[in-house]
């Protein structure tokens, strides 16, 4: 990957220019949401459920986990996406789905609530948030998205430090998963592409120092675009999850695909972390080409009940 990424250098290619961008969200079908018309803010956080979800073991021995960028796609591609989320060998029957350009009410995507339309034609709960508008932007943000099998608890927008081009923001989401006596906590992230690795390393820090809030023995997954296209940030996100006690079945497998001058370019940007939690299978399935991402995918073993303090 490194020496591709050198190549596109010398050849004189802005690599910035071709990594993919992030696009602005809004509304549509909801049944339970955080909003106010006060605050604008809070409307940038979005939690719900289809009229029917699909029925879920209390204890499941297995869990699929799918983070996929899904770079805002719509209409006949969604339709795609969902029959490929439903049935596919690789990422189909997922419990757990940690999504990233999710757009809401956004007019290349025909001013559809994504986010929404997925839980209710796969028959789940959900979460979606978004960053606050940049300058003069008209239009809603696109956000990210959680989707899960089993209930959904203390959802959080995380507005991510460190603005991108033109003051853009990013945001991070997390929520728990609730399997039964098992809690499991969840974030979707999109970190910012255009700015220095230790800035984007902070974005990811920012999603850890969220996590500590909660119980250090608490299973979580973290899952997400974290943009890492710089050889230095990959090793620094192996780094900095590992101090934390997580673990990935992946490596430095690349997750993007684009072609420039005929030139293929392939890139690490996405990411599974896990803690407190078994892999039991994984992958990158490199046969969906909906977005210029791939989506990954793991199975967990689901851990048991916590154990409770005897005297």
């Amino acid at each position: 990957m490194q020496k591709i990424f050198m190549l596109s250098l010398t050849i004189g290619w802005p690599l910035l220019a071709f990594l993919p961008p992030h696009y602005p969200p809004a509304t549509g079908w909801v049944e339970i949401s955080m909003r106010s018309h006060v605050a604008r803010e809070s409307e940038l956080l979005e939690i719900g459920r289809p009229p029917k979800s699909r029925s879920a073991m209390q204890s499941p021995p297995h869990l699929k986990v799918v983070s996929y960028n899904i770079r805002w796609r719509s209409g006949n591609d969604l339709q795609k996406l969902i029959k490929l989320l439903e049935r596919d060998p690789e990422i189909g029957g997922a419990a757990i789905l940690g999504l990233q350009e999710v757009d809401r009410n956004k007019k290349r995507s025909g001013n559809k609530n994504t986010a929404a339309i997925l839980a209710r034609e796969l028959g789940m709960y959900y979460a979606w948030a978004a960053p606050p508008a940049a300058k003069n932007e008209k239009e809603e943000e696109t956000g990210v998205g959680i989707l899960s099998a089993y209930p959904l608890a203390d959802a959080r927008r995380l507005v991510l430090p460190h603005e991108g081009p033109g003051g853009r923001r990013r945001v991070a989401l997390g929520a728990t998963v609730k399997l039964g006596q098992v809690s499991v906590r969840v974030y979707s992230v999109h970190s910012e592409t255009r700015i220095q690795v230790d800035r984007k390393l902070e974005q990811t820090k920012a999603v850890l120092d969220d996590l500590a809030h909660y119980d250090k023995d608490m299973p979580a997954i973290v899952l997400g675009d974290l943009n890492t296209w710089e050889p230095a940030a990959i090793d620094k996100t192996f780094k900095l999850f590992s101090g934390e006690r997580f673990q990935t079945p992946f490596s430095e497998e690349s997750t993007f695909f684009t072609r420039v001058l005929f030139v293929p370019i392939e890139l690490k940007l996405d990411w599974i972390w896990v803690r407190n939690l078994e892999t039991t299978n994984h992958g990158i399935d490199r046969t969906i080409k909906l977005s210029d991402h791939w989506p990954l995918w793991i199975v967990l073993r689901t851990p048991g009940p916590p154990e409770r303090n005897r005297h």
